[in-house]
Parts: C-alpha cells; structure tokens; sequence
C-alpha cells in the first residue's frame, strides 16, 4: 500500500490554531502565504540566503523557506502580523519606524523578526563570530555595532538601508534593557502556547470556514 504524501495539521500561528490539509513537501512560508494568507512573510530566494521569510519558532528565529509545515506542528509560530499588541507596535518595530530601518519595506518583515531573535540570543549569552569573550561566566558581552552587523548578516536588503537597520536593532535592544521600558518580550522564548485542550481550531481558507479562537 502507497504512503499517504499528505497530512492534516494544526499550526499555532500568533496565538490562534490553525488545522489545514498540506502535501508533506509544503513549506512552512508556502503554507503560510498561499494557504493562510498570512502574506506579511516574503518569499525571496526561497533557499534560505535571504533572510526575507524569517518568522520566530518557539521565540527563535528560523527561515520559513526551509522548514516544513509538517514539522513546524505543536511549535509556537509568531510571524509580523503577531508581533504588534494590537495597535501597538512591537519596540522593534518602532525603533526601525523611528530610524527608517527600511526603503521598499519587502524585506522588512524578516528583518524585524530576525532583530527580535538576534536580542534575545544576545540577552541569553549566544555568541557570535565576532563575539570576544565566549566563557559562559563572562556573560553577555556589549551589543557593539559589529556584533548587531554578525547576527543580522543573514537577512539581505537589496536597498541597501544596512546602517539605519542595525541603528534600529542597537537602539531596541537598549529599550528593553531599559528598567522603565516595555521589557516583556526581552526573554529567550515567546508566549505560552495554547493548551491541548482548547477546543476549535482556525481552518484555513479553501476547506470548512468554521473556526473558533484560542482562549
């Protein structure tokens, strides 16, 4: 008997369930974009030298073009348009508003989740290439213009709006050390995932519209 080379899934996307029919070979931005409408993730080189499709899983930034739907199920999933609290934008966000961190804006989204990811991995002590001191008792080492230039090397802007950009990350990073500052999301990880229990789940378009909201 031939293997099925479909499954139906349930994906935790911005704080809401999700359940959708996918072929196995379904990308994670492939699902979010032609499936969920979740367009605000681009779709670049679609080989993972980009950086356009970056979204957090889990808090953590990830390429969607190279992860697969079926293996992004039970992992919390926040892309841009769950970044903001409602109309406020995210610190991130803001900053690259603030500093013009962008020119065409296709890039944007990525760039703005991958910052989100590059301060939490500094704040829990993740070195990079550049980092000096790499002994887990010295702890975090200063967020230098070069380190922030390392960690975002893999999301590409064609414009070139590179200085603004890591101007945007350093000054967002400072909020959120900031002991007057909105530091909530500042943490290595992102909000809890739903419990199991839930009932209902978001459908995604083209299968049943019926769809209830995560608690």
């Amino acid at each position: 008997m031939a293997l099925s080379t479909s499954s139906v899934i349930t994906l935790k996307i911005n704080g809401e369930r999700y359940t959708l029919p996918v072929d196995h070979r379904t990308t994670l931005l492939d699902a979010l974009r032609e499936r969920l409408d979740l367009t605000g993730t681009k779709k670049g080189c679609d080989q993972g030298q980009c950086g356009a499709c970056t979204v957090l899983l889990d808090g953590r930034r990830a390429v969607a073009c190279l992860q697969l739907a079926v293996a992004a199920e039970g992992r919390e999933i926040t892309t841009i348009e769950g970044v903001a609290d409602g109309e406020r934008l995210h610190p991130v966000q803001q900053a690259f508003l603030d500093l013009d961190g962008y020119q065409c804006g296709y890039c944007t989204p990525g760039q703005i989740c991958a910052a989100i990811g590059v301060i939490r991995e500094h704040a829990a002590g993740w070195p990079s290439a550049v980092t000096g001191d790499v002994r887990p008792e010295a702890g975090p080492q200063p967020l230098t213009a070069e380190e922030i230039r390392e960690r975002m090397s893999g999301n590409l802007c064609r414009c070139g709006a590179y200085v603004s950009i890591a101007e945007a990350v350093a000054r967002a990073a400072e909020a959120a050390t900031n002991p007057d500052g909105d530091a909530g999301w500042y943490s290595d990880g992102d909000t809890e995932a739903p419990p199991d229990g839930d009932p209902g789940a978001r459908v995604a378009p083209g299968t049943d519209r019926t769809k209830e909201a995560v608690a």
